[in-house]
Formats: structure tokens, C-alpha cells, sequence
């Protein structure tokens, strides 16, 4: 598929326009791909988004593509998340990166409670917000009128674009028989610190930086409690009542930023094909094209890719049809969405390696983008969302009649 063509998609159902303005939101990240594969070095280089990206991704709207709609957002489906992020992968894996998680925020604070929602987006509905989901790194405690938290925060991506961070923390009590509670708190930038600690091989755009937190106040309107954003009613919902806002948060995780996984991997099989068509091999002169070991590769690497697409769409628009039924998915049916979602995406990263192995030494240069296709294949590949072993234990738990341990789900 050439640089920009339309990935193979159909659009989501339910969009009360008919899917026009998700039609527009494609058409949109299409026409940036050009640009932002011109700036692909650069944002490496300065380890974050240059200013003229961010700029390009409000501009569109792209930020706000599952924001609620009564504050000026898009609100498309969730499987949006996937086909924007492939479309801006095929160009630049940090850009979409970024895109995808910031995006992902606007509809999370969607699940807040109105409180928190007025007072973000009251002030600026662009605000950009960051994120860091390491519950293990922060701990709360209760306070009158809400929670005092302190921590330090790996892998905040973008974070040096947001003014808020949403960040995970355990609740501890006093009273061991309360137990502990997984809770997000939202914060503005006042309240952090970003350390400059983001020095990578891959993903290197993305400025997932470091964020610590001292001793916080956190009033109890800008958290929300893990367990309320498992399937079904949010605190969100009563002024977002579409069933975008209902949908199991953490089951779904592994689609924010799949797609991202999927455009790197396609790009990669598109140059790797076109330069394949043309290039003679340097030792007998034979034409590429000709070889049957490059017929294959490219055989096994686009049926992988296009296998990936199918299983992240079909999960996305699974959960939709689903939230749309009232229907809260089992613990089977959540770990299938993690598995799966850590299944596709290392589906994308197998197509890279092979790809890359293929192209010999000429992958090796720093001025083409294969080697920066393949860093970014396997920072992706890092994220634990898309670890198969953590992810394909706990549906193996599940399936044979066990507790989950994943207690986010």
C-alpha cells in the first residue's frame, strides 16, 4: 500500500452523521504524511514533536477525534484510534504514537466526572494531556476532600506538550481490612516535574519522559477509581452518554497505541517492495523481483500485517457493538482483547524483523527509514501491553477457570 492510499478499512457503524466526519478525520491524517515523513529526523533528533507537528495535529482535530462531542470534539468511535494511528505510522511511529495516547486522553477525562471535565476543558478543550499508568509507581493516601499522592512516573509520552497528567497510583489505607485501590489522579503541570531521561533507540520522537510528583494535593473530582472504568456506566456518562464513554478502559488499552504498531509495519513492506521492484542485486546483477525467497517475504509479511488489522478492527468494534447493546464483557472476553491486542502488534513486529533481515546491508544506513522502522517495531513491541507472555498467561489463567492477575481489568 503506497505512502498515504487509504489503509483497508471499512467505517465504523453507528456514527450518527453516516460517517462523514470519520470519513474527514481519515482524510485529514492522510494529507499530513507527507509532511511528517519529511520531519521524521528531525522529531528523532529533538526526541519530542517539532512545534509545526502539534501544530498540524490540532489544526485537524486529530487530538480530539474521541473527544465528546458537547465540547466541541469529534467523538468518533473507538476503533478511530487504529486507523488514524496507522495512517500517521506509515509516516513517523512517534507521531502516531503520540497522537494515539494524547488523543486517548481527551476520551478518558470523557469518563471523569463533569466536575473535572468543566474545569480541563473550561479553560482550553486543545489542553493536551499526558499520562503515565505504572500503578507501583505512586502512592495516595486519603485525605479530607481527597487524596495526597507522591511518586515518581516513567514513560509520559508527550509530555512536554500536555498541561495535565493523568497518573496511576494505589490508594493505601491505614486499615488493612480496607485493602488497596487502583485510582488515576489527574494533575496539572504545576503539580509535576518532567525529568529530561527520554535517551532511546526507538520511538526516540515520542519524549516519554520521566514525571515526578512530591506530596500532591489531589481533590476527589479529579480522580477516578480503576473500578469504574471496567464496562458500563462511567462517572463521565451522565453528560457523555454515548457508549464510547462506557467501554472497559484497561481491556481496551492495547488498541490506544496498536495501530501506531501497524502503519510502521505497513510502511515498512511498501518500501521494502519498492525498492525491491527496481534494485539489482550488488554480486550477480539479478533483479530482486526475481528471487523466490523475495516473493515469499513479502507474501508472509502482508498477510501478517493484514491479519493485525483484522484483529485490532474487529476487537474495537467488537466493544462498541457491545457498549451500544449494554452489554459489560466478561473476564473471558477481556483477556481476549488483551491477548489479541498483544498478538497483532507482535504480528507487525515479526514482519519488520523479517523485512529488515532481508533488505541486508543496505537497512543498515541511518539516511533510509528502514532502520528506523525496525528501532520502532521493537519500541513498541517493549510496551508491556504488548508483552504475548504476560498477556497470553492471563487468558490462559482465565480459560482454565482461574482469577485474573491483572487486577486493572
Amino acid at each position: 500500500m503506497a505512502l498515504g492510499q487509504e489503509p483497508r478499512m471499512t467505517q465504523p457503524t453507528g456514527q450518527q452523521d453516516g460517517g462523514e466526519v470519520y470519513g474527514a478525520m481519515i482524510a485529514k491524517a492522510r494529507a499530513l504524511l507527507p509532511r511528517l515523513r519529511e520531519r521524521a529526523a528531525r522529531t528523532e533528533e529533538l526526541r519530542r514533536l517539532p512545534p509545526e507537528t502539534e501544530k498540524d495535529l490540532h489544526d485537524t482535530g486529530l487530538f480530539r477525534m474521541l473527544q465528546p462531542a458537547r465540547v466541541g470534539g469529534a467523538e468518533l468511535d473507538y476503533v478511530a484510534l487504529v486507523d488514524c494511528a496507522e495512517l500517521l505510522g506509515q509516516a513517523d511511529a512517534s507521531v502516531a504514537w503520540n497522537l494515539a495516547n494524547l488523543a486517548s486522553h481527551h476520551w478518558m477525562l470523557g469518563m471523569f466526572g463533569q466536575k473535572a471535565q468543566d474545569l480541563v476543558w473550561g479553560r482550553d478543550p486543545d489542553a493536551l494531556i499526558a499520562s503515565s499508568f505504572i500503578f507501583p509507581a505512586g502512592r495516595a493516601t486519603r485525605v479530607e476532600g481527597g487524596y495526597r499522592l507522591h511518586g515518581s512516573w516513567p514513560f509520559s509520552s508527550g509530555v512536554a506538550s500536555c498541561e495535565w497528567n493523568m497518573l496511576a497510583s494505589v490508594v493505601y489505607s491505614d486499615d488493612e481490612a480496607d485493602g488497596i485501590e487502583y485510582r488515576i489522579f489527574l494533575l496539572p503541570k504545576g503539580d509535576y516535574t518532567v525529568l529530561d531521561t527520554w535517551n532511546v533507540a526507538g520511538l526516540r520522537g515520542t519524549g516519554s519522559c520521566d514525571v515526578e510528583v512530591r506530596d500532591a494535593f489531589v481533590a476527589d473530582y479529579m480522580t477516578v477509581a480503576v473500578g469504574d472504568l471496567s464496562g458500563g456506566p462511567t462517572p463521565g456518562s451522565k453528560v457523555n452518554p454515548n457508549p464510547l464513554y462506557a467501554l472497559p478502559v484497561f481491556s481496551l488499552f492495547p488498541y490506544v497505541l496498536s495501530g501506531v504498531a501497524l502503519g510502521n509495519a505497513q510502511a515498512c513492506l511498501d518500501d521494502y517492495t519498492e525498492v525491491a521492484r527496481h534494485r539489482i542485486s550488488t554480486y550477480n546483477r539479478a533483479k530482486l523481483s526475481d528471487f523466490q525467497s523475495t516473493q515469499i517475504k513479502i507474501a508472509e509479511a502482508s498477510a501478517k500485517i493484514d491479519a493485525a488489522r483484522l484483529i485490532m478492527r474487529s476487537a474495537c468494534l467488537d466493544a462498541m457493538t457491545d457498549a451500544r447493546r449494554g452489554h459489560i464483557p466478561d473476564m473471558a472476553t477481556k483477556t481476549r482483547y488483551r491477548r489479541d491486542g498483544s498478538f497483532s502488534v507482535n504480528l507487525c513486529t515479526d514482519s519488520v524483523s523479517m523485512l529488515f533481515a532481508a533488505s541486508g546491508a543496505r537497512g543498515l544506513f541511518t539516511s533510509g527509514m528502514l532502520q528506523r522502522q525496525f528501532r520502532d517495531a521493537h519500541a513498541i513491541n517493549s510496551h508491556l501491553a504488548f508483552n504475548f507472555d504476560a498477556a497470553g498467561t492471563n487468558y490462559g489463567r482465565v480459560a482454565l477457570g482461574l482469577p485474573s492477575e491483572n487486577l486493572t481489568l
